[in-house]
């Protein structure tokens, strides 16, 4: 280095926390999408409902999207 300039050291960079368990946040109330489909505790949710409801708007939507997600990481 040319003398007179004098570089700081850079500072490694903080990194953020990885929340390695954000599926058990992302699901506020379990079986809230059965129960709000019709679908009797310990059944599957047909695919057809699944897909229809993800169609929709509203939390039902979103619940049903989010279970279209977590059905593709199996």
């Amino acid at each position: 280095m040319p003398s007179g300039i004098y570089r700081a050291k850079a500072k490694p960079k903080a990194k953020a926390k990885k929340n390695k368990r954000w599926i058990q946040g992302a699901i506020k109330k379990p079986g809230a999408l059965r129960k709000s489909l019709g679908v009797k505790k310990g059944q599957k949710i047909p695919a057809s409902k699944l897909n229809a409801a993800a169609k929709k708007g509203g939390k039902l939507g979103q619940r049903a999207r989010l279970a279209k997600t977590l059905k593709k990481m199996k």
